[in-house]
């Protein structure tokens, strides 16, 4: 079989790295893919975005599983028109994958089928918005409708943080989109939410429509510096599994959150197929609410996920086309898996390109450097190419040994201007 993933990140090279194990497969395919799978002789870029042409080339190539990484094509309806054309393709349609792309959407979801979350207002008048912050005052949490890429979040501390995310994401958004948001049909707007308190985690299932299989837990570090401080960012890296996620609160997960979405999605006209990403807040007593949710696998979290997967990919995502994944069990490495992502200087708001990157090693049974915003260039040199550059990932017995082990290999790697954390993990460790 040919496979297909579309995308150009961390997470995407994850997912071909692993579909590329399979005996199932002839060869993977990636649209656009970046430096580290044009490096993978298993694995071969396709320089091809337009989704149109994409199509094409899949029914050219006798495509036989497309996988679609991030939410951009997804939110453009790719999963409807690879599906019009006969193509068997992994994902949400556009109006099921309205979950990520509109946050109102979810918000309104969320409230209509009684599904934990926090209190909001969305509103399209940065005047009304400015006066609800004043009303309910710090710390509040700003959200742009649109797609931002995983920026599109301010939890703001103060009253004139808020502000500013504001101005940012909906007063001057056409003169200044700092945060480069897509904006949905209307225009402009903002969710305002209450700050939730509590831990978070990453809860990701697949879904085939009315099966639900979940995959390993994860705990995603949004902030770019150590000590949860910084802007928030895409990720800066993330572990698994996630301690937090007890098996009292996973069974309450899918029982308050997983399941009545996929029922209430069903019920609303858009059958739910692809992941489903609950970006949870878990409370001191163990109850989860929705902080959002992404129609895509998580990035950085599939990394470290993939990491310890050890049942064939190919297998899951071909029961998960064909409605039958009731008949599918994962099996996972015992181990814990922990990724640190490498960014560029200037992320996340001025990412710089162009660096050249020194001292990757080889893939080894416990470690790998996953590419995400990299490009090659002549003479086998290779260049940053985005704002997450890299994600260093191990394979360890606890999660302090898996955070050594990636920092061992990461502190061979050099690019001008790095940035990363070295505390990822922190939360489990100190459990």
């Amino acid at each position: 079989m040919k496979v297909l993933v579309i995308g150009n990140g961390g997470r995407e090279h994850a997912l071909a790295w692993k579909l590329a194990q399979s005996s199932k497969v002839q060869m993977v395919f990636v649209a656009p893919g970046n430096g580290g799978t044009a490096a993978d002789t298993r694995l071969r870029n396709v320089p091809i975005t337009d989704l149109g042409a994409l199509a094409e080339f899949a029914l050219h190539e006798k495509i036989g599983l497309t996988v679609v990484g991030p939410e951009g094509p997804l939110a453009a309806g790719v999963v409807d028109l690879f599906r019009n054309r006969g193509l068997r393709v992994f994902g949400p349609t556009q109006a099921a994958a309205q979950l990520e792309s509109s946050k109102a959407f979810a918000k309104e979801f969320m409230q209509r089928h009684h599904i934990p979350t926090a209190t909001h207002q969305t509103f399209g008048d940065a005047a009304q918005a400015h006066a609800y912050v004043d009303g309910k005052g710090a710390p509040i949490v700003i959200k742009a409708d649109g797609l931002a890429a995983g920026k599109g979040v301010v939890v703001a501390a103060t009253l004139a943080q808020a502000h500013e995310a504001i101005d940012w994401m909906l007063a001057g958004h056409e003169a200044d989109n700092k945060l480069g948001v897509q904006h949905n049909a209307g225009g402009a707007r903002v969710v305002i939410e209450d700050f939730l308190e509590g831990e978070e985690a990453s809860f990701i299932v697949l879904c085939d429509g009315k099966n639900v299989l979940s995959l390993a837990t994860s705990q995603d570090h949004k902030r770019l510096l150590d000590d949860d401080q910084g802007p928030n960012t895409g990720g800066m890296g993330a572990y698994s599994p996630a301690p937090v996620v007890t098996p009292n609160v996973h069974a309450k997960v899918m029982q308050e959150i997983i399941l009545p979405t996929i029922h209430g999605m069903a019920r609303d006209g858009h059958v739910y197929t692809g992941f489903l990403y609950a970006g949870l807040m878990i409370d001191a007593h163990g109850q989860p609410r929705t902080v959002e949710f992404n129609c895509r696998l998580g990035d950085p979290e599939t990394q470290p996920i993939l990491m310890r997967l050890k049942s064939d990919l190919v297998d899951v995502l071909a029961h998960a086309v064909e409605g039958t994944l009731d008949q599918v069990e994962l099996e996972w490495d015992r181990r814990v898996s922990l990724g640190v992502v490498m960014a560029s200087a200037g992320y996340p708001l001025t990412p710089r390109k162009g660096d050249a990157i020194h001292g990757l090693p080889a893939e080894s049974s416990d470690a790998v450097v996953f590419h995400a915003g990299t490009a090659a260039a002549g003479g086998g040199a290779l260049l940053t190419a985005g704002g997450r550059v890299l994600c260093v990932t191990a394979l360890a017995d606890s999660v302090k040994q898996a955070q050594q082990r990636a920092h061992d290999v990461l502190r061979g790697i050099h690019f001008d201007g790095a940035q990363y954390r070295r505390d990822i993990g922190h939360r489990a460790i100190k459990r």
